[in-house]
């Protein structure tokens, strides 16, 4: 029997190996090269709706209820909230787990008023929510210098075109719309409210800046009374303990420049001075919360006070 010698058998399993095609990866890692696929909330859609108007295209989430295909001639109340890239998955979340998984709020459908599609955020909000165009002298993340004063442009989008295609397009109770925004948004919904108050049935109204533009609610308030003696709406008005002003704490949760619970409480009294028979309104002042964290605590208590389970 012939022997090689080590070495030389050594050199043909090496080139053997060499000459051997790289085997196929295994398909876990062949996909770890591809972008993995973006987190979709299940039982969502995304609307875009054209603000003829404005000459913009805005984004609408839609999430409908359990029972929605279940119940086919059932008609559910709607709730839009404003900033929805933030609110709608907070709020659909929350209205999951109101009152033992649910048990404890009357179904709705929700929608997300977001953003003009190809603005930021912060430029959408401040030029929608606004009611004038003295606002305050920032820059974008874009870039571009901000405008404000759109408020009622944006209304007549919501009252013309956005609530027509949901109530169009869904089985809505159209006697139960439900208004939810915040600071600028809460803003937004007083300024609604004073203008079109039968727009909404409900307002849920959060930390809203009444600050803007000198105070500029307030007259608007005040022109409205001296107008009208009715103001027919359910109105629930929130904020946080901490949207104040404190120095003396140094507690930086604190506002630094404006009192908004001082501004809400005026605003209040203004609206009970008036005894409009019709209006009906609640007001809340949560402990251990600020501007930004109190949010979520004023939307579950709004969805007890607008969407109470119907109890048999």
């Amino acid at each position: 029997m012939l022997r090689l010698p080590a070495f030389v058998a050594f050199m043909l399993i090496a080139t053997a190996a060499i000459a051997e095609p790289d085997a196929e990866p295994p398909a876990s890692a062949a996909g770890a090269t591809a972008s993995p696929p973006p987190f979709v909330l299940k039982g969502t859609e995304v609307r875009t709706i054209r603000a003829k108007a404005l000459q913009r295209d805005y984004e609408i989430f839609v999430s409908l209820p359990e029972s929605y295909q279940s119940q086919p001639r059932r008609r559910f109340p709607v709730l839009f909230v404003t900033d929805a890239d933030y609110t709608f998955p907070l709020v659909r979340s929350i209205a999951r787990r109101v009152g033992n998984r649910a048990r404890g709020l009357e179904e709705f459908i929700l929608v997300g008023l977001s953003y003009s599609v190809g603005d930021t955020p912060e430029y959408s909000r401040r030029r929608d929510y606004t009611p004038t165009p003295n606002g305050e002298k920032t820059r974008d993340p874009s870039g571009k210098p901000p405008v404000f004063g759109e408020a009622e442009g944006y209304r007549r989008f919501l009252s013309e075109e956005v609530m027509p295609f949901v109530a169009a397009t869904y089985r809505t109770d159209t006697t139960r719309s439900i208004y939810a925004g915040h600071s600028y948004g809460g803003l937004f919904g007083l300024y609604v409210l004073l203008t079109e108050p039968k727009l909404f049935s409900h307002y849920i109204i959060g930390s809203p800046s009444l600050w803007f533009d000198q105070k500029v609610l307030f007259q608007r308030e005040r022109s409205y009374a001296e107008a009208n003696k009715e103001l027919r709406a359910n109105v629930f008005m929130s904020i946080a303990s901490y949207e104040t002003i404190d120095k003396a704490s140094g507690d930086p949760r604190y506002n630094g420049k404006t009192d908004m619970i001082a501004d809400l409480r005026e605003f209040e009294q203004a609206l009970r001075s008036r005894n409009y028979p019709g209006l009906k309104l609640a007001s809340e002042v949560i402990p251990g919360e600020d501007h930004l964290t109190v949010f979520p605590a004023i939307v579950t208590r709004g969805l007890l006070w607008a969407l109470p389970a119907k109890r048999d």
